[in-house]
């Protein structure tokens, strides 16, 4: 009698490895939902719709972006988390994948490393320093020392609390040792607005459109947030050049995850294609045309990535006392 329940729970287990291998070897067979957890035409809903365009050519299957818009991209994360871990619910996540845990701490209700499984980093968005072209300051050292003047004179803007901008802005001042004032907006562009004109000292934001305002007078760029001088900058110094190491790192990121459990044949099924889609030359195009840097990865690499993204994100948090809203 036991060694009949043996012989049937071996057979079970069969017909089970059976269906789940069958899966993973004619994935996709369906559409695959990559959920974005921002509004349409952000750099992540911009990005990411560029990207799965050319993977779902590549796959043989449509690959359809939907927004999830609310509370910085929880709503669109916890979904994916629960999600049936299948390859066919993915989320296309950005740096608050991190800072949301960081901040809100088991009120997240997710782990960014434990509950995901990491495809690949798709871009990172380089970051530089802006205020209005008739301001005093011509340099970060210039921001720097009237801050250590006048605590708290000196502001910068932000599309909301926890973001890159207000997470670079926190870090710069936090390694300089002064007190600045945050202002968070309700998204970048009413934030640009203030810094433009001059109600806002400065900002940290992403190279998108910027080249255009510098040359219209709009805007001056006081450093970039790379660790080489920008082209569309000349003569602009590097943050590393400005005193602040490693600075690069702040970047924002847009990267695909996975809910956890996914099937490792999925997973690497999918990273090739994304991979292949940010080599391709009309992909890498219409993403510097956005100012994003295209920075395809091994599962292994991007989870080693968000690993330190992580760390270094709960340390500028916790140095700058930054509280969730």
């Amino acid at each position: 009698m036991r060694k009949t329940n043996i012989a049937l729970l071996l057979s079970v287990l069969c017909v089970f490895g059976s269906v789940a291998n069958a899966q993973t070897t004619t994935y996709p067979n369906q559409t695959i939902k990559v959920l974005v957890g921002f509004a349409a035409g952000g750099p992540a809903d911009v990005i990411g719709r560029i990207v799965t365009q050319h993977m779902s050519g590549t796959l043989g299957q449509s690959m359809v972006v939907e927004n999830r818009t609310g509370a910085n991209s929880l709503i669109a994360t916890k979904e994916v988390a629960k999600a049936n871990p299948d390859g066919y619910t993915l989320l296309f996540a950005s740096l608050s994948h991190n800072v949301n845990r960081v901040l809100l701490k088991e009120k997240a209700e997710y782990d960014p490393l434990e509950n995901f499984v990491p495809i690949s980093l798709g871009a990172v968005l380089p970051l530089v320093v802006v205020t209005a072209p008739d301001t005093p300051y011509k340099t970060v050292a210039d921001l720097v020392a009237a801050a250590k003047k006048s605590p708290d004179s000196i502001s910068y803007g932000s599309a909301g609390n926890g973001g890159s901008a207000h997470l670079a802005g926190a870090l710069m001042a936090t390694v300089a040792g002064v007190k600045m004032l945050h202002v968070p907006f309700r998204g970048n562009a009413p934030a640009l607005t203030e810094v433009m004109a001059g109600r806002v000292s400065f900002m940290f934001y992403p190279m998108i459109g910027i080249a255009n305002m510098v040359a219209d007078k709009r805007l001056k760029v006081l450093a970039v947030g790379t660790s080489k001088p920008m082209p569309e900058f000349p003569g602009v110094p590097t943050m590393d050049d400005s005193g602040y190491k490693d600075f690069e790192q702040t970047a924002p990121w847009v990267g695909l995850l996975a809910p956890a459990g996914t099937p490792e044949a999925i997973v690497n099924k999918l990273n090739a294609a994304m991979n292949l889609a940010l080599k391709q030359p009309e992909v890498i195009k219409r993403m510097k045309d956005l100012g994003a840097t295209p920075s395809g990865n091994s599962p292994a690499e991007f989870r080693a990535y968000l690993t330190q993204d992580l760390e270094r994100w709960a340390k500028v948090v916790h140095a700058a006392g930054i509280q969730a809203d």
